[in-house]
């Protein structure tokens, strides 16, 4: 099973490839290359996937932090080719999940958990490189692979990268923050003194308030807990922040992101996006 985050393949491949437009002169090239590498992906093997996208830049994140990441300042000619990439997965077959209320970091972490519960699925790559999605790593099951450093990260190397286990990245994420998503986590928590602290008692509300008893190699401990205490209620909403959203159905079975081949559409869409023909469909539906 390939879960691929197409937000972020999108801006990685808009600033990553050159410019393309199609006959009416909308740009084109972010969408080419992300269907091209998912194509890439096909022909390499995947039998399985889904594509998860931000249909709109927001989600109910924003009504819990003002400051929480929003679609501002996005460069309109990348913005404009969400629909387009969400078109063109469908039109090659992928299972796409465009999000308005909940992220696509949701879907793909809601796919994840239902993937895991299969025992027909053999592994999960959750394909993106976001820390947030860290924390739906399973032991060597269900793991993550940076598509773009062509690396794979499973539950040991999520500890050996954080200093946690994935169920305490969204604890970590509240106390260090998250620049990209917005938030700025505790003053005075860096990634070390989190992790250090983390790595004993796995989630906020089971730190102690007097530092004295923590018995772990943290820089001022004392400010540390101090700040814990005093904002306490702050970290508790960076996490549900931080936290992916499982508890949604993204499909009914597995077997409904089994690749089977392009729809009649994609072929003049390739065309407009001047891309290689799919290989043929390794399964007859």
């Amino acid at each position: 099973m390939h879960l691929v985050d197409g937000t972020y393949e999108l801006f990685r491949h808009y600033y990553g490839v050159p410019s393309a437009h199609d006959a009416d002169g909308r740009e084109v090239g972010a969408v080419r290359g992300v269907v091209g590498s998912v194509l890439g992906m096909i022909t390499g093997g995947a039998t399985h996937l889904g594509v998860a996208t931000d249909h709109v830049i927001e989600s109910f994140r924003n009504r819990l932090w003002p400051g929480y990441k929003t679609g501002e300042g996005i460069e309109p000619d990348l913005l404009a080719q969400f629909p387009l990439l969400e078109e063109a997965c469908a039109a090659l077959g992928v299972t796409v999940w465009p999000m308005v209320e909940l992220e696509a970091d949701d879907a793909l972490a809601a796919a994840a958990a239902a993937a895991d519960r299969d025992p027909r699925v053999g592994r999960v790559f959750v394909c993106t490189p976001d820390k947030d999605l860290a924390q739906c790593v399973r032991g060597t099951r269900v793991v993550q692979m940076d598509r773009r450093r062509r690396t794979i990260r499973d539950e040991s190397g999520v500890i050996a990268k954080f200093g946690v286990p994935p169920a305490s990245i969204p604890d970590y994420l509240a106390l260090v923050g998250d620049a990209a998503d917005g938030y700025p986590g505790l003053p005075g928590w860096g990634a070390k003194s989190a992790a250090a602290v983390l790595a004993r008692y796995a989630h906020l509300e089971s730190i102690p308030d007097d530092w004295r008893t923590w018995g772990v190699n943290a820089s001022s401990p004392a400010r540390l807990a101090q700040t814990l205490a005093r904002e306490r209620d702050r970290a508790l909403l960076f996490r549900l922040l931080a936290t992916l959203r499982t508890d949604v159905t993204v499909f009914d079975s597995v077997d409904d992101l089994r690749w089977a081949g392009p729809t009649p559409a994609f072929a003049p869409l390739a065309a407009r996006l001047d891309l290689a023909k799919p290989p043929p469909a390794r399964f007859v539906s």
